[in-house]
Formats: structure tokens, sequence, C-alpha cells
């Protein structure tokens, strides 16, 4: 039995959402509402201490970190589709870009849209319901990141992060200008991981992300977004990963 503990079809919960789709290994889904803070709560953190989504339940197996979460599935079911390549050397390739996504490409862009979103939810709270939400959250990193958010992050920092993107954007531009897949001939967890955090960029970060600018970028987005498993995830998890009534998360 899977069951997949996330945010739904967005940012780092998106990997293993595309990777069980992808292989077609069945699974239940269970949306954690980050709204309510439902990975804050207890019963969440019973699952995962750090109180951090996509975390994967096989069978009273808990395996948490969305990368992690992609390979274990590789391992875990064999005889599925696979979305890791059987040479050695495209292997190294795939994680280059993996590691690279989770080290670099995805912090830079969660900053912004932690100043973009969270910031104004967190806004939103009286200073005593910040206190307690923050006082739930297990990981000290996590908790500063929620003040800068509320305060506002500086804006050296987010000149600094939005550097680094555009250094992104044109790493996979110069790659996808050069191979239809980032990691050569073939479809695999380092586009999944990669389009994880890309998508929609084209249109939050359209100044620099754009059919004219980075043509090659936009059209692997599209490419993406047209496979099946794609459009099949993105249109169930409009149904089965909907907020819940909070009797039901009690």
């Amino acid at each position: 039995m899977l069951t997949l503990y996330s945010f739904g079809p967005a940012a780092n919960s998106l990997k293993p959402l595309l990777a069980l789709y992808e292989k077609g290994v069945d699974f239940t889904p269970r949306f954690v509402d980050p709204k309510r803070f439902e990975h804050h709560e207890e019963w969440f953190k019973k699952i995962n201490p750090r109180g951090q989504v996509p975390a994967l339940d096989h069978d009273g197996h808990i395996i948490t970190e969305s990368t992690v979460i992609c390979e274990y599935l590789e391992d875990a079911f064999p005889d599925a589709p696979a979305l890791r390549p059987a040479d050695p050397v495209a292997i190294a390739e795939m994680r280059v870009w993996t590691k690279w996504v989770d080290e670099y490409f995805c912090w830079c862009v969660s900053t912004i849209g932690w100043e973009r979103m969270i910031g104004p939810q967190a806004r939103q709270l009286s200073d005593a319901e910040f206190e307690d939400k923050v006082a739930r959250i297990p990981v000290a990193e996590q908790r500063a990141k929620w003040r800068n958010a509320r305060a506002g992050f500086p804006q050296a920092t987010l000149e600094e992060e939005m550097r680094k993107i555009r250094v992104s954007v044109d790493r996979l531009e110069a790659r996808l200008a050069e191979s239809r897949w980032l990691a050569g001939d073939d479809y695999t967890l380092a586009d999944i991981c990669n389009f994880a955090i890309a998508n929609g960029m084209q249109f939050g970060f359209a100044d620099i992300v754009n059919t004219q600018a980075t043509p090659n970028l936009v059209a692997w987005i599209e490419r993406i977004n047209a496979r099946p498993a794609v459009q099949a995830m993105f249109a169930k998890s409009k149904t089965e990963m909907a907020p819940r009534e909070p009797a039901e998360t009690a």
C-alpha cells in the first residue's frame, strides 16, 4: 500500500506525484493543507517529524525528501516504466540535474515564492496567531524563514535570488537547445524534478521565461505538460487532492 502526503501538484510535491503517474503505480493521495498548517499538526509530525511534505508511506515505511522518493520508486517498482536511465553515464548525468535543482534552482525560486505568497499570508495573522503557528514548526530554519517572510525579505536578498533564477533559466535554456530532454534522449527524473520548479515560470517570471528569450525552455515545459500522465495527474488532483473539512483531519 502506498500513500503520498503532499501539498498537491506544485513544487517539490509535484515530483513524486509526476513519478507515480508516469510509472502507473497505484497509490492513495493525501492532501496536506498548507493554509491550515496541517504539516505542523501532531498527526502529521508522527509521519514526518520534520513537518515537511512530501512523505511517502509504503507499507508502513516512511520515505521523505522529494527526489529521494522518486529514486525510491525506481528501486521499489522496477517493473514499472523506468524514469531512470540504464546506462551509468546517463544515470550520473540525470543525478547532476536532480542534485542541481535540489541545491540551487529550487531555493532561489522558493525564496521569491515565499516573498510573494507566504509573506502576505503570514501578515494576515495576529501576533499571537503567528507565534502559535511558528511554535509548532519543528525545523529551526523553517521558523526563521516564516519570520523573514512576515517581515519581508531584505531587498538585497531578493535581488540575489533573482540573479540565481536568471542563472538557472540560462542553464536550462542552454541545455535544452542541445537536447530534447535534460539527461539526453530519454525523459527521466532530471526532467520531472526540474519541471516541478520550472512549470509556471512562463507566467510568474514572464519577463525572463518566454518564447522570445527562452524558446527551448518554454517548449520543454509545454512538451511535459502535454504528456498523458501529466495531464491525468493535474486533472485528477483537482478532486483527489482538494482540501477536506477540518473534522476529517482532527
